[in-house]
């Protein structure tokens, strides 16, 4: 006995180490692409789009936020067709579909123009992030998978540590370069073109399940096919849910709900704080280059690299989630408005580094939860079900921080909002169990669904 558990910890290890080698570093480099084209209209937007197409924070909050509509309303048909057709056709499809939508914003003539494209934005996106998602719970075991899924979103800080640098520079060398493009435009056409090249890519690359995987040994495929058909079997065993049954769980919105306090922090903050640094010229009397600016917004996301990798890295080890979720987004919810009343453009930004450490550790650790009682078609459904009502934040917080700038003339209540239901969020996290245990006791997965 000794024996085969010391062959099968060699073998799990061995395994498991060239899926995450084989997988992680590519869905990262498709995430990163994603992100950096649904945000980048952030640095577009105070370097010559606002005034170009008339945007007032309002428009600018509204065109940001009509992506996540056309996002919602496929999102859980996408991501079914995905669990029929195979993650490598789909994602191939969705990654082409999206950089000739994102390239095309470089040419838009007006306002209506841009709602129009970031809404088809959101409709040929529908599906990527809750299909990776779904993918990761194919080739990663429960006692990994935080792990797995932070390697794979650290992409979104990421996209800021690099892309917020990578667009300043796009906006202010590119200016006139091709066809005569403003810099704003120039970017948005250089950035999307990546999308449709990778999307061809997948195609060839990405492979659907262990059992197809020729770059595993023979062995080692039956070995992990089997040990994920066992999971499923388990998982589909104890919580038998039907697609429509698994959508109407209370467990699955209580758990939107709190995704959503996540993401409204997560896109408020990153669609804005481009246009509050540019702001402290005004508030600190500062004089930032576009450049600056960018490396500026990258400081934050560096920060959030690390945490996320790190905190998700302590969740898998303890096994423990509910409060691996809350605590970051109850502290990042405190911070954002703190952020508001410091001295100067150095204590406000060590305020927003802390707030976007909480997102970034918060968001890796609350994607184990819903996969623990979901399998097979009803996990393809009740992960896009959660990803669209939370990503619902995506259209508000842009759009409510913005109105309530423009009203007001300030920052300050649109961000105190984003506080608030950051930290909501974290008490709904708390109240889904009272007592969180390990994981890997079945009394942690009683807790999260309560035998609905």
């Amino acid at each position: 006995m000794p024996d085969l558990a010391a062959h099968d910890d060699a073998m799990r290890g061995r395994v498991m180490r060239k899926v995450a080698w084989r997988l992680s570093p590519f869905l990262g480099l498709l995430y990163f692409i994603n992100y950096l084209d649904r945000t980048n209209i952030s640095f577009a937007a105070p370097h010559g789009m606002n005034e170009a197409l008339g945007f007032s924070k309002a428009a600018f909050g509204l065109a940001s936020g009509l992506f996540f509509i056309g996002y919602l309303i496929l999102e859980v048909p996408s991501n079914l067709a995905l669990h029929k057709f195979g993650a490598r056709r789909w994602i191939a499809r969705i990654m082409v579909s999206w950089g000739i939508v994102a390239s095309a914003m470089a040419f838009v003539p007006n306002a209506g123009t841009m709602y129009a494209l970031r809404f088809l934005l959101g409709i040929a996106e529908a599906g990527f992030f809750p299909g990776i998602i779904l993918y990761l719970t194919f080739w990663f075991p429960k006692r990994q998978r935080a792990k797995a899924v932070a390697l794979f979103m650290v992409a979104v800080p990421l996209s800021s540590v690099i892309g917020s640098p990578l667009s300043a520079w796009l906006i202010s060398s590119g200016h006139q370069v091709l066809w005569g493009l403003d810099g704003w435009r120039f970017m948005f056409l250089v950035e999307g073109v990546p999308a449709i090249l990778i999307g061809v890519v997948c195609w060839f690359y990405l492979t659907d399940r262990p059992k197809d995987a020729k770059w595993l040994a023979h062995d080692e495929r039956a070995w992990l096919q089997h040990e994920m058909d066992t999971e499923h079997e388990a998982t589909a065993r104890r919580y038998h849910y039907p697609i429509k049954k698994a959508l109407l769980q209370p467990r699955i919105w209580a758990l939107a709900f709190v995704y959503f306090g996540i993401v409204y922090g997560l896109y408020a903050v990153g669609f804005f704080l481009p246009t509050i640094i540019a702001g402290f010229k005004e508030t600190y009397h500062t004089d930032f280059s576009v450049f600056q600016q960018g490396l500026i917004v990258a400081i934050p996301y560096a920060f959030g690299c690390v945490a996320m990798v790190l905190w998700s890295r302590h969740g898998d080890r303890t096994r423990e989630r509910v409060w691996h979720v809350a605590i970051p987004a109850i502290v990042g919810g405190i911070a954002i408005p703190v952020a508001l009343y410091l001295s100067s453009p150095f204590t406000a930004m060590i305020a927003v580094t802390i707030c976007t450490m909480g997102i970034c550790a918060a968001l890796p650790t609350f994607w184990p939860l819903p996969t623990m009682f979901l399998s097979g078609a009803a996990a393809a459904a009740g992960i896009a079900l959660i990803n669209s009502i939370g990503n619902t934040a995506g259209f508000l917080g842009p759009y409510i921080t913005g109105w309530l700038t423009d009203l007001t003339g300030s920052e300050k209540l649109g961000l105190w909002v984003v506080g608030i239901v950051m930290v909501v969020a974290g008490f709904v996290a708390v109240a889904l169990r009272a007592a969180p245990t390990p994981d890997d006791a079945e009394a942690l997965e009683t807790d999260l669904v309560g035998h609905a």
